[in-house]
């Protein structure tokens, strides 16, 4: 890899001055591997971790051997989500407009009935996803018989999301002469059996196999109980003062919740929805982007397969259902060789679920603990608890104040408490008993209605417009 280029690799001028033009001089190592394969026309099955650079190692061999003097599609690039198909889309049509190539996005959640008016200019390479794509094909619109190349990216994902029903039904529409190339941060047997029906020879691409986090990554973990985790969250995020922030939850209905809190402690922060339409996440990733907003809330469908640059902190408020997940979430920073942080919000309960991800992923997930507005090694606590009154998190997740604050808190809950049963007490009705007092009745809601009532009005705090009126109709 010493002194390696891409003019080396076999990447023609316009491309390399193109690469420089955005600071990209050397290849990365899966770039490497990836791109003199491609262009010899050999199937690629390719693992490497997110953050390495795949994209380019198959877009840049796929423009390459584009012909832009034929009106034809020549080319079809696969993502499991909008996202994802986007930026693809805008990384191909970056390249690919200094080479003369139309670069056409069929993505869902757009409008049907433009995307079909775009593709009379007869684009050469399209992008999307496989929902989509599967669509503008049954409607007659799209022919496959002239395609050279498939790529297929995030296939993992795509499995996990039930795309590949879509893929192998599209994959079936195109000539066996094609050649095929799968990415993936991880390869499965799944894979590998849709690999060896679909592929011939195919060149099997592995960049550090046991390294499925990016080097550059550091891992950290914060106990608290569940109540103090928006608390925390706020904390950690004031503390690193990162320029841009993911923070993943695993519960879709609770996005509005934590991005209305964001919000309230003055953390300029949006919410990205899976079931949202393509426009309104278009707009939230761009300011994102643009640096309007500063904290994205997202789910795992959201997110996938997000390249943001200068994203240097990623946060699990709730901890990934698996290592797999995992991966994924974290490897939204520390790309290409950067720095990046990644943060675990977790009870004394899910201590487990850190060790378990450490073990799996081979990977160091070091404790910390937060205290007097500074980040500190997990069991420091004591040594510099008399120092201040603020509030500590230790080890075990608990909560510590000195007697002074224990006092002053109980002083102002019971004044709290007091003034809020006042507040509390509306119209009563009275009534006279037997020993001539006045005692009131209130009718009251049963409890579980109550709660019912209360959850729904939690959850649509902070909701878009659109979201509150769907779970209305629920």
């Amino acid at each position: 890899m010493t002194n390696m280029t891409f003019a080396g690799l076999g990447i023609g001028e316009q491309l390399v001055t193109k690469l420089g033009d955005y600071g990209i001089v050397e290849p990365s190592p899966v770039q490497a591997e990836c791109i003199p394969a491609a262009l010899a026309g050999k199937d690629i099955l390719a693992q490497s971790q997110t953050g390495t650079g795949k994209t380019l190692a198959y877009l840049l061999p796929l423009l390459q051997t584009i012909q832009p003097e034929q009106k034809t599609l020549q080319g079809l690039v696969m993502a499991p989500t909008q996202e994802l198909a986007m930026q693809i889309h805008r990384e191909a049509e970056k390249y690919g407009e200094s080479l003369g190539i139309h670069v056409q996005a069929l993505i869902g959640g757009a409008s049907t009935k433009r995307q079909l008016e775009r593709l009379k200019v007869h684009p050469q390479l399209v992008v999307g996803t496989p929902g989509r794509i599967r669509e503008i094909l049954a409607l007659k619109k799209l022919k496959l018989h002239t395609v050279k190349t498939v790529v297929v990216d995030e296939v993992d994902q795509m499995f996990q999301l039930g795309g590949t029903a879509d893929v192998e039904h599209i994959l079936r529409g195109t000539l066996r002469e094609r050649q095929l190339l799968f990415l993936s941060a991880t390869i499965n047997p799944e894979i590998r059996s849709l690999a060896n029906r679909e592929m011939k020879d195919p060149l099997e691409v592995g960049i550090d196999p046991d390294q499925r986090t990016s080097k550059s990554l550091e891992h950290l973990y914060f106990i608290c109980d569940e109540r103090d985790k928006i608390d925390t969250l706020r904390r950690i995020i004031r503390h690193y003062n990162s320029a841009r922030t993911i923070v993943f939850i695993n519960n879709t209905a609770d996005i509005a919740e934590v991005e209305a809190k964001m919000n309230f402690v003055g953390l300029s922060a949006g919410a990205l929805y899976g079931d949202a339409d393509k426009t309104v996440r278009s707009v939230v990733l761009r300011r994102f982007r643009e640096g309007k907003i500063h904290v994205l809330v997202a789910s795992d469908v959201a997110a996938r397969g997000l390249d943001i640059e200068d994203l240097s902190l990623v946060v699990n408020l709730d901890p990934p259902i698996d290592s797999e997940h995992y991966v994924h979430r974290v490897g939204r920073t520390g790309r290409m060789g950067r720095a990046g942080l990644a943060v675990s919000i977790i009870t004394p309960k899910e201590q487990f679920i850190i060790r378990k991800f450490s073990r799996e992923l081979g990977i160091e997930i070091l404790p910390r603990s937060l205290y007097g507005g500074r980040v500190i090694e997990a069991g420091d606590e004591k040594s510099t608890e008399h120092r201040s009154g603020n509030r500590v998190f230790n080890g075990n997740g608990n909560r510590e104040r000195n007697s002074s604050e224990d006092k002053k808190q109980a002083a102002n809950g019971n004044k709290d408490a007091r003034l809020s049963g006042r507040q509390g007490q509306g119209p009563k009705e009275t009534t006279k008993s037997n020993t001539g007092r006045t005692s009131s009745s209130k009718p009251s809601m049963p409890t579980s209605a109550r709660k019912k009532d209360s959850d729904k009005d939690r959850k649509n705090k902070g909701a878009p417009k659109w979201l509150k009126e769907k779970r209305n109709k629920e």
